[in-house]
């Protein structure tokens, strides 16, 4: 059997398995968790159930995976390293910039909406939600602590500094529009919030002078 004939399977189960986020993201968004059904995801993506439960054991399983790459597309935040030879206020405009475009994306916040509605039903799965997606989070945590180990951040914990600087960011570009339908920033006002979240990070935890 030649190489190629040896990859065919795996293209063939990366295919079934695209097919089927594809029709999770729509059942979902459509029907919410609840009513949303695997014999349904199944039958959109055109493959059979079993196939589905190969994937994705569970219903849980296959939606917590649906936020996560959902996340992992969004300018492959945690992929950027602190780079000690570019200016920190660059960098970490990056890093929110990247964040921000997650946070506006309609699909997922359809997918936040469905994900905080059946949270409340669900505190057990709401914690491990948040635990797989925290672990999503650690991208900015450690380009701080590694600008931190450079000098050129003032001492803090890298946990607080990260979840400040998303706090400043959800307040106006996720929060609003997640509870109260607002629709996302205009990209004038995008800009001026990235802009100011970094110069006021920078202005209290900063040790060089603004590039």
């Amino acid at each position: 059997m030649n190489a190629a004939n040896d990859d065919e399977p795996l293209r063939l189960t990366d295919r079934k398995r695209e097919a089927i986020v594809t029709a999770a993201v729509a059942q979902f968004r459509e029907h919410g968790f609840q009513r949303a059904s695997m014999d349904g995801i199944a039958a959109a993506a055109e493959v059979s159930k079993r196939t589905v439960y190969n994937h994705f054991p569970s219903k849980d399983e296959l939606f917590a995976e649906i936020l996560l790459l959902l996340w992992q597309r969004s300018a492959a935040l945690t992929e950027r390293a602190y780079d000690p030879q570019r200016p920190l206020r660059e960098q970490l405009r990056e890093l929110l910039a990247a964040k921000l475009q997650l946070l506006t994306d309609t699909s997922f916040l359809d997918l936040v909406r469905v994900a905080v509605a059946e949270m409340m039903h669900s505190p057990e799965r709401a914690r491990h939600m948040v635990e797989r997606l925290g672990e999503k989070e650690q991208g900015l945590a450690g380009w701080l602590r590694a600008a931190q180990a450079d000098g050129r951040l003032r001492p803090l914990d890298p946990q607080y500094g990260s979840a400040l600087l998303q706090g400043l960011l959800k307040s106006m570009a996720f929060w609003p529009q997640l509870t109260m339908g607002q629709p996302p920033l205009p990209a004038g006002q995008g800009e001026q919030l990235l802009d100011d979240c970094v110069d006021m990070f920078l202005g209290r935890y900063g040790r060089e002078i603004k590039q």
